[in-house]
């Protein structure tokens, strides 16, 4: 546990941070004129949640998808 006054708090919160980070320190308590009145601790790492097939079975791709996407290129052919 490592106790830092409000101004060093604010110039190195980086660093503060970084040490809660490298597990150098498991809490960091802020004071004001000596007196403790905030503590900094690192919250633990969240599951990351399924993001790929999110939208799997909502929509259908049209059959002709295809042939509508020959017909916008050869309405743009002249500008490509």
């Amino acid at each position: 546990m490592t106790q830092v006054n409000m101004m060093e708090a604010k110039n190195d919160l980086s660093k503060l941070i970084r040490m809660l980070e490298t597990n150098q320190e498991d809490v960091i308590i802020i004071a004001r004129n000596g007196t403790a009145v905030a503590q900094i601790t690192l919250i633990p790492p969240q599951p990351v949640k399924q993001r790929l097939g999110i939208a799997a079975g909502k929509f259908k791709v049209p059959k002709d998808f295809m042939k509508w996407d020959e017909e916008v290129e050869n309405m743009f052919e002249e500008e490509l």
